[in-house]
């Protein structure tokens, strides 16, 4: 009985302990760049005048990134460089990373650079890859991996394999 007990308390708990994306995205967003969806994103991705930007970093965007995507990076993210390549202001900007905490960071610095429509991909390529739309290998291949920064960050990946470096 009292075995029946502890097994339900330990299941209650790791049930409810488990945050769902939108508590996580509260936790270390601010809402400051608007989100757009996965699906929001799918439709626009064959507009030409959309620019999609990878804000993870380079080994991240080498293991797989979503098709037509630029790598702008994080740790070394530059809006001088990006102010120089993208002089129209206005132009429709997507920002993602693995989930869209630090793509919104690279947005808010787009935004105090003047960009005026720039919006955050909810729940970035884990997200995208969840929703089963194709990611791209650096041979411009279809792949199930994606980085995920870590073994934490990976229990948001539900379809794709998680890579990561381990630890030493």
């Amino acid at each position: 009985m009292n075995y029946l007990l502890i097994l339900t308390l330990f299941i209650a708990q790791h049930t409810f302990a488990q945050k769902t994306l939108d508590q996580l995205l509260d936790q270390y967003n601010t809402r400051s760049v608007p989100y757009i969806s996965v699906e929001g994103l799918r439709a626009l991705q064959m507009n030409d005048d959309v620019l999609i930007l990878d804000s993870r970093e380079p080994s991240e965007y080498a293991v797989s990134n979503i098709d037509g995507a630029l790598c702008v990076g994080h740790t070394d993210f530059s809006v001088e460089t990006i102010s120089a390549k993208i002089t129209n202001k206005e132009q429709p900007i997507i920002v993602y990373c693995s989930l869209g905490i630090r793509s919104e960071e690279i947005g808010e610095k787009l935004q105090k650079a003047g960009y005026t429509n720039v919006q955050n991909l909810y729940g970035g390529i884990f997200e995208w890859k969840n929703k089963g739309y194709p990611i791209l290998n650096p041979a411009k291949k279809e792949t199930d991996s994606v980085h995920t920064f870590s073994k934490t960050w990976s229990k948001w990946l539900l379809k794709g394999v998680p890579v990561y470096e381990k630890k030493k």
